[in-house]
């Protein structure tokens, strides 16, 4: 390209310092991110000509002269909004790729700078094993309280498939063709690279990313969410899941010999998708036998390639090795007859163990993955079968000095089969108390137990549904005439019990209640678990029940009475008993979303704090284990910021050796696209559960009582703020429709389930996750800050002394230190100006006004609190990673946010050509692309 043409190596990506103050350290980032645009600028030239890129490169000239205040805003916005809808489409296009180029070209640096501190030898960090391994060993800890604190251990991350995953599979193929090369140049060393070469292959990576359509033609079905989540297992969750389950094994084992300690895989995968069928009218019956089938298909696929090339690499000969007589019975028993393996026992036997799973695989999937057995055998009845016939092999290579061998690939399908079974994954059942109490009401009615259930109060509810759970005979007969959601609920738990049969109980392991409010709301489960044939009343030990029922409790006010919801439940002597029968474990399940949508930020966080408290203290007074699942999702506004520092942050006991917890939409691909981010991600989900359970990371001592006083007195005023906004504004609904992409968001073909759980203009009908999504659109992050400004200022008033208090307990208490900086982190992202023009789009002058008027003044008063309290000047200072990332990334968004804006308005004022509603979606797209936590 000639000196003459336009600068392409000046179009660039975020990530370049214009401002010449980045660091030395962050040199190799700013190089691949000058690449990559230089890259992507040649194409856009190549493909749509000089005057695109012109308009590009302009553009992306004003916009950093916006970010460095040299120009006003306005400018930049009159100039978006003159464009015509085709040049629009083109700018939309171009920094939209940018954004996806820059979060490759951050991933690959993060990655860069922990490889080399590994190398240099650096001290672990906080969030790897080695470190907190290293702490409990500071701690001197005594075995007989770390077996007892650790019995039943269990770290769950259960993926969800919540609609926030703006981008397509195919674009994160072509994004992993660009990483592989730029690692492959890191690998090598100067000079060795073919640099035409290299260069074209690049080239042609962006070409294909340029030409590839961002968005999807039509929505997610549920069957594509399933395999999407799947893929992740061969990415990375086959390799690294055993790896850490091993490891942690081995740690414990060393420090705390013969003490107890769980033999069971600690770290498990989970997943909603396919039984989460809360508002999501595609969660049928055929949808949990499919999500179960593909599940065992995955795990069973797996074992058998492993069985494959284990019996490749174990060729040893009986005429120079001696197996033990176990292994030469498992060889003789394959009915391998082959001469050429005559000699060779485990190959022989692994050939039996290959055709037992194979039949195990016809007897669950109608089929054999992979290549047909030599001979029809048994199947396994479950994969401890699987895991005996594994550990025959493994001692009888060690009697022989091929430990070695052991250790390899053999260990690594012991630890999968252990972890994935044939199963694959734990698939929850989901649904609303509503739906539940409308079933069981038809139920009964049609057995002619009780006419109008609904009429009924809780006690006798609660009496009435006692009585039926006493009882084994079902409440109707098989072909009834009921209605089509009674029908459809009870046909997709026949599904759900027919796959506990098939692969065993971990395969179904809960069934959470959404909206739980009372113990009627979880006996109604009950029963129909028992209509099943799930739940039996009379067993031989008593009640039994393989499916664990979870309660969800949501809003604030369902948080708050959580404690006296649960003593209720379990003083119900039935349920007790199937408690009994799960070895004395409850699990209760906390939501995030509706809290925080409910109460606001400050308010939802101090409830759930509270809940886990009082039921801790419930566990302890009942004598049972507590299992907390925790419905974070990927904004703070929904639970989201640092999976280790949260977890550290809840209260004591709230762990106690076991932790399930949501992963969703957009968080998964970047966690577990790759073994390395999978491996980090996970690690620090098990670091921060070992922590919380076997330290003191709360730090309050004796000031615990007083600290809870003062964030109740908090919480109310936040949440009285909060409330005062969007619960009692006259309009705000109407507000917020304009003011943001809600309606349009619902046309975008990200996910299956629909943006509401039922038609209605009401923010309670509204879910969640469109909801914080909206906001992140608008730049306006409501749903992470707002009423904490005025409750911290208004608490504090004048007085230096209670200023000094919370800042006291910000340095002392981890909880309120991970609150406020979260809520840093969505400040800093937070852009009044542009929100500004969001607010415009509202048609009402005085409603826009009067609403816009009190986000804004509780942002400013949120910030200079927040600078007090934490004592830094600016909003990041314990965030640098984030700050550099700002700086480099948000003037790319300010484009986006411009035409997204004009487009709303163009379609809003009734244009409907096509390409403004895609420009549109592609805006969201490009939006979601920068924040990287969207929904």
């Amino acid at each position: 390209m000639s000196e003459a043409t336009v600068d392409v190596a000046d179009l660039r990506l975020p990530g370049r310092d214009p401002e010449g103050d980045g660091r030395a350290d962050d040199a190799p980032l700013r190089d691949d991110i000058r690449l990559l645009g230089r890259v992507l600028g040649e194409v856009i030239r190549e493909q749509t000509g000089d005057d695109v890129l012109d308009l590009v490169e302009s553009t992306r000239v004003q916009a950093f002269a916006v970010r460095r205040s040299e120009t006003d805003r306005a400018g930049l916005a009159a100039r978006m909004g003159d464009l015509d809808v085709r040049a629009a489409n083109h700018v939309i296009r171009a920094f939209s790729h940018f954004s996806l180029l820059a979060n490759l070209a951050e991933d690959l640096h993060h990655e860069r700078r922990r490889r080399h501190h590994r190398r240099a030898g650096s001290p672990p960090q906080p969030g790897s094993l080695a470190a907190t391994f290293a702490a409990l060993d500071r701690a001197g800890l005594d075995p007989d309280a770390v077996a007892r604190e650790l019995a039943g251990a269990l770290v769950v991350p259960v993926v969800t498939a919540h609609p926030t995953e703006v981008r397509r599979r195919t674009i994160s193929l072509v994004q992993k063709q660009v990483t592989e090369l730029i690692r492959q140049r890191d690998r090598m060393a100067p000079g060795e690279v073919d640099e035409a070469a290299w260069s074209a292959s690049l080239q042609r990576a962006v070409l294909s990313l340029w030409q590839t359509a961002l968005l999807r033609l039509s929505r997610l079905r549920l069957t594509d969410e399933i395999d999407e989540a799947l893929r992740y297992y061969d990415l990375s969750l086959f390799r690294v899941v055993p790896e850490i389950n091993a490891e942690l094994r081995r740690a414990l084992g060393e420090r705390w010999p013969g003490s107890g300690l769980p033999t069971q895989p600690v770290l498990q995968p989970g997943s909603w998708i396919g039984g989460d069928r809360d508002g999501n009218p595609f969660v049928t019956a055929d949808a949990v036998r499919r999500a179960s089938t593909r599940h065992a298909e995955t795990a069973l696929a797996h074992h058998l390639a492993e069985l494959v090339e284990l019996r490749s690499e174990l060729s040893m000969s009986d005429r120079l090795v001696t197996p033990t007589p176990e292994l030469s019975r498992l060889a003789d028993a394959s009915r391998d007859e082959s001469p050429f393996r005559a000699d060779e026992p485990y190959r022989r036997a692994l050939t039996g163990v290959h055709a037992r799973l194979a039949a195990t695989a016809r007897r669950v999937l109608g089929r054999v993955p992979g290549g047909e057995p030599h001979a029809e055998l048994e199947p396994y009845d479950g994969p401890d079968e699987l895991i005996a016939d594994l550990a025959v092999v493994d001692a009888s290579l060690r009697s022989h000095g091929a430990g070695a061998l052991a250790d390899d690939r053999l260990a690594r399908l012991r630890d999968a089969v252990d972890v994935f079974g044939f199963h694959l994954a734990g698939l929850d059942m989901r649904q609303n108390s509503a739906v539940h109490e409308e079933v069981v009401a038809e139920l009964l009615a049609w057995a002619g137990v009780c006419p109008d259930y609904a009429s009924l109060d809780e006690a006798a509810r609660v009496e009435l549904l006692s009585g039926e759970l006493r009882l084994r005979r079902p409440l109707v007969r098989p072909g009834a005439q009921l209605s089509e959601l009674a029908r459809g609920e009870l046909d997709l738990m026949v599904a759900a019990a027919e796959q506990v049969a098939l692969l065993g109980p971990r395969a179904i392991p809960n069934y959470v209640i959404s909206m739980c409010e009372s113990v009627s709301d979880v006996l109604e489960v009950a029963v129909l678990l028992k209509e099943v044939g799930l739940l039996d009343p009379d067993g031989e030990d008593g009640p039994t029940c393989p499916v664990g029922i979870s309660p969800l409790f949501e809003t604030i006010a369902d948080l708050q009475g959580a404690g006296e919801t649960m003593t209720a439940v379990l003083a119900q002597p039935l349920y007790r008993a199937l408690v009994a029968a799960r070895g004395d474990a409850q699990e209760v399940m906390l939501g995030y979303s509706d809290s925080n949508k409910d109460g606001g930020y400050l308010a939802a966080n101090w409830a759930l704090y509270r809940a886990e408290l009082t039921l801790v203290e419930v566990a302890r007074r009942e004598g049972i284990r507590l299992r907390l699942f925790h419905g974070r999702g990927g904004t703070v506004g929904r639970g989201g910021g640092p999976s280790y520092e949260a977890i550290r942050a809840q209260p004591p006991g709230a762990v106690a050796g076991a932790l399930r917890v949501t992963e969703q939409g957009e968080v998964i691909a970047a966690k577990y696209g790759e073994p390395d981010l999978a491996r980090r991600n996970l690690e620090a989900l098990v670091a921060a559960t070992l922590e919380a359970t076997l330290l003191d990371v709360e730090g309050l001592g004796d000031g615990a009582e007083e600290a809870y006083a003062l964030l109740d007195d908090l919480a109310d005023r936040a949440q009285a703020a909060y409330r005062a906004l969007v619960h009692e504004t006259p309009g705000f609904v109407e507000w917020f429709r304009a003011a943001t992409p809600i309606r349009e968001l619902a046309e975008l073909n990200i996910g299956s389930r629909p943006p509401s759980r039922k038609a209605g203009d009401r923010i309670a009908d509204l879910r969640a996750i469109p909801w914080v999504f909206s906001w992140s659109q608008a730049r306006i992050m409501l749903p992470g800050w707002y009423g904490t400004g005025s409750a911290l200022e208004s608490w504090i008033g004048d007085d230096p002394e209670r200023l000094a208090r919370l800042q006291e307990l910000h340095r002392r208490w981890p909880f309120f230190r991970t609150i406020l900086s979260n809520m840093g982190m969505v400040l800093a992202k937070t852009d009044l100006d542009l929100a500004a023009r969001y607010a415009g789009l509202v048609p009402d002058e005085e409603l826009r006004a009067r609403v816009f008027d009190q986000i804004t003044a509780e942002h400013g008063r949120t910030c200079r609190v927040l600078l007090a309290v934490t004592g830094d000047d600016h909003l990041l200072a314990d965030n640098p990673s984030l700050v550099r990332s700002i700086r480099n990334r948000f003037p790319y968004l300010e484009p986006l946010h411009h035409l997204q804006v004009e487009m709303l308005r163009r379609r809003r004022t009734g244009d409907d050509d096509e390409l403004v509603r895609r420009n549109i979606q592609l805006t969201i797209n490009g939006i979601a692309t920068a924040l990287r936590n969207s929904g």
